[in-house]
C-alpha cells in the first residue's frame, strides 16, 4: 500500500508537519519571551516544568476521555481548544498585556490539550489503517518529526532576523488552526465500545490492568522507564560537562547537537531494512546492548565531536525504540483501551525523568562527571539482560 496516496495518511502527515513546525517555533521563542519578561532563569525553568506536568499528572485522565469519546470528535474539540488557547496567548502578547501568571496558566492548558490531542491521534490510527502498517506509519512520522526538530530551530532563528518574536506566536497559532481544520477531513471512525459503563477511576484501573497484563507491552514500557532514567542522568550533566569540564565553546556545543540530531533521521530510515532480517523484539533488545556500549564510550570521550558522534548513535537507537514501541502498543492493545493504555504507559515512562535530571545535576556538583556515564551504561546493560531473559526478542 502506497501511504502517500492514502487521504487519511496525508492528512495526518501534513498535520504532523504543521504541528511539529509550530511546536519547534513555540519552544524556541517561549524561553526568550519569558526571559525578556522576567530576566529570571527560575521563571524559564518553571515554564519547562509546567509544560512537562500534564503528561504525568493528567495522562491517565486524558486516556479515559479519549476512550470514552469518538476519536474524530475528540480531535476536533481538542484541536479547536488548542488553537483557541494559542490565539488568546498571541493576542495578549501582541497587546502587551501579558503577565507571567498568564504564561503559566495558558502554557499548562496548551500542554494538557496538546497531550490529549496527541493521545487521540495515536488511538485513531489503528482505526484508519491495517495493523500491519503501524510500524511503517510510525517510522514516517518519526522521520519528519526528527527532520523538523533539526531544521526547526534554524528556521526560527532566521525568522527572528526579520520578524520580532512576538509575531512568531501568530505563526504558531496559525499552525494549530491548520491542524484543527485537517481533522475534519479524516474518515469517520466508530466510537470505542465500552463493555461496562463505570466510573472514571474504574476506567483508569482498567487501563492500568491492561498494561500490566500485556507482556508484549509491559516489558518494553519498564525498559523505557529505566532507559529514560539513564538518559536523564546524561542530559542532566551534558551541557555542563562539555562547556565547563571539556572547555568547549557554545558554537562547538551547537555543532555537537547538530551531529546528534542526524542520528534520528538514520534511525527512522534504518528500521525497515532491519525488519527484513530480524524480528522487532530482536531489534528492540539488541539496540539496548548497543546503547550500553555507546554510554560506556562516553566515559572515554574527551572532545565535542566524539560526544556528537556518540549522541548521534544514541539518537538513532532511541528513534528505533520509539517506533517499535508505539507500533506494538497500537497493534496489541484493544482499541477501546488504547487511550488509557497510552496515557498510563506514557506517564510511567516519564516518571523517572525529573529524578534523573536532579541526580545528574547533583552528581555534577559533587563527583567526577564521567562516572555517571558508567552508571547509565550499567542500567542500560541490565535492561538488555532482562529483556533477553524474558525472550522479548521473539516478538515479531
Amino acid at each position: 500500500m502506497n501511504l502517500y496516496r492514502n487521504r487519511n495518511f496525508l492528512l495526518l502527515y501534513i498535520g504532523t508537519i504543521a504541528s511539529t513546525i509550530g511546536y519547534q517555533l513555540y519552544h524556541f521563542i517561549l524561553p526568550l519571551f519569558i526571559y525578556d519578561l522576567t530576566k529570571s532563569a527560575l521563571a524559564m525553568s518553571t515554564m519547562r516544568i509546567i509544560d512537562f506536568l500534564p503528561n504525568v499528572l493528567l495522562g491517565m485522565l486524558a486516556g479515559v476521555l479519549v476512550d470514552r469519546m469518538n476519536r474524530n470528535v475528540m480531535l476536533k474539540y481538542a484541536g479547536f481548544v488548542k488553537a483557541l488557547l494559542a490565539t488568546v496567548l498571541t493576542v495578549i502578547i501582541l497587546l502587551d498585556a501579558v503577565q507571567l501568571w498568564h504564561m503559566y496558566i495558558l502554557g499548562f492548558l496548551i500542554a494538557t490539550v496538546s497531550y490529549t490531542f496527541g493521545n487521540a491521534q495515536h488511538a485513531i490510527v489503528p482505526q484508519l489503517f491495517e495493523k500491519s502498517l503501524m510500524t511503517e506509519i510510525q517510522a514516517k512520522f518519526s522521520f519528519v518529526n526528527t527532520l523538523l526538530s533539526i531544521v526547526g530551530p534554524s528556521i526560527a532563528g532566521m525568522l527572528l532576523i526579520f520578524i520580532a518574536y512576538d509575531y512568531l506566536f501568530i505563526v504558531y497559532a496559525l499552525s494549530l488552526v491548520a491542524i484543527w481544520l485537517s481533522v475534519f477531513f479524516l474518515d469517520a471512525t466508530a466510537t470505542p465500545e465500552r463493555p461496562n459503563k463505570q466510573s472514571i477511576l474504574a476506567d483508569m484501573k482498567e487501563g492500568f490492568v491492561e498494561l500490566l497484563g500485556n507482556k508484549a507491552l509491559f516489558y518494553p514500557t519498564i525498559a523505557i522507564l529505566f532507559a529514560n532514567l539513564a538518559t536523564s542522568f546524561v542530559i542532566g550533566v551534558q551541557v555542563f560537562y562539555v562547556v565547563d569540564v571539556l572547555q568547549e565553546t557554545k558554537e562547538q556545543l551547537g555543532f555537537m547537537y547538530s551531529i546528534a540530531a542526524v542520528g534520528g533521521l538514520v534511525g527512522a530510515k534504518l528500521l525497515q531494512p532491519l525488519r527484513k532480517k530480524w524480528t522487532r523484539g530482536k531489534i528492540f533488545t539488541t539496540v539496548y546492548l548497543m546503547d550500553s556500549v555507546v554510554l560506556l564510550l562516553f566515559f572515554f570521550a574527551t572532545t565535542w565531536w566524539q560526544l556528537g558522534i556518540l549522541l548521534a548513535v544514541r539518537t538513532c537507537t532511541s528513534v528505533i525504540i520509539n517506533i517499535i514501541y508505539l507500533a506494538i502498543r497500537q497493534e496489541s492493545t484493544p482499541n477501546h483501551l488504547l487511550g488509557r493504555v497510552a496515557g498510563t504507559s506514557s506517564m510511567f515512562m516519564k516518571l523517572a525523568l525529573p529524578a534523573g535530571l536532579f541526580v545528574g545535576g547533583l552528581w555534577a556538583e559533587m563527583l567526577p562527571i564521567p562516572y555517571i556515564f558508567l552508571l547509565s551504561a550499567g542500567i542500560v546493560l541490565a535492561i538488555y539482560v532482562v529483556l533477553s531473559k524474558q525472550q522479548f526478542s521473539l516478538i515479531e
